[in-house]
C-alpha cells in the first residue's frame, strides 16, 4: 500500500480509536471500514485487532521494545518489526528490508540473495552499520521513482555508470 493510503487509513482509524484498548473495543467489520482501501485490508484488520488485543493482556498496552517481541504480534514481520524499532524507539541496529531493499541491493550487487530476510542478514554484513537505519529510507524512494521494478530509469540514473544492473533486462524511459 502507498504511503498516502496507508496515512489516511490510519488518521482515519486513531481518531476513532487512539488507544489498544480502544482499537480492541471495536469489530474487525469497523476497522475495515476505516483502514479501506488498504491493500489485504481484510486481514490486516484482523492482525490490527488481534495485535491491540495481544498489547493488552501481555505487554500492558505498550508496543513491545524488542525485535523478537514485536515479530511475535499478529501480522508483524522482520520488516514491520525492524521499521518499528527504527522509527519508535530509534534504534540504529537494523535493518529494514522491503521489497524495494531486496531488488535494488541484489540489482547493485551489494548482495545475491533469493529473500528480504536473507538480504536483510546479508546487509548486515557488508553495509557499513552507520547507514543500517537509513537503507530502506533512500532505497524505497529510489525504488519507486528510479530503479522501478520493471522498466527500471536506468537513462536518469545517477549511479548507472557504475550499476551492473543485475537482473535487469529491459529499461523504461528516462
Amino acid at each position: 500500500t502507498q504511503d498516502a493510503t496507508t496515512h489516511a487509513a490510519s488518521t482515519r482509524l486513531f481518531r476513532v480509536a487512539p488507544t489498544p484498548r480502544a482499537v480492541a473495543k471495536l469489530s474487525v467489520a469497523q476497522i475495515e471500514q476505516l483502514i479501506y482501501p488498504v491493500s489485504f485490508y481484510r486481514n490486516k484488520a484482523r492482525f490490527v485487532k488481534d495485535t491491540c488485543e495481544v498489547l493488552l493482556s501481555r505487554y500492558r498496552g505498550k508496543v513491545p521494545q524488542t525485535l523478537d517481541e514485536l515479530v511475535t504480534l499478529p501480522g508483524v514481520g522482520r520488516k514491520t518489526a525492524n521499521l518499528v524499532m527504527i522509527l519508535a524507539f530509534a534504534s540504529r541496529k537494523n535493518i529494514c528490508v522491503d521489497i524495494h531493499v531486496h531488488r535494488i541491493s541484489n540489482r547493485l550487487g551489494w548482495v545475491t540473495t533469493r529473500d528480504p530476510e536473507e538480504t536483510e542478514m546479508s546487509l548486515y554484513e557488508v553495509a557499513d552499520a552507520r547507514w543500517w537505519p537509513l537503507i530502506n529510507l533512500y532505497l524505497v524512494t529510489w525504488g519507486q521513482n528510479v530503479c522501478r521494478p520493471t522498466y527500471p530509469r536506468c537513462g536518469a540514473c545517477v549511479l548507472a555508470a557504475q550499476c551492473p544492473r543485475i537482473g535487469v533486462g529491459r529499461t523504461g524511459k528516462i
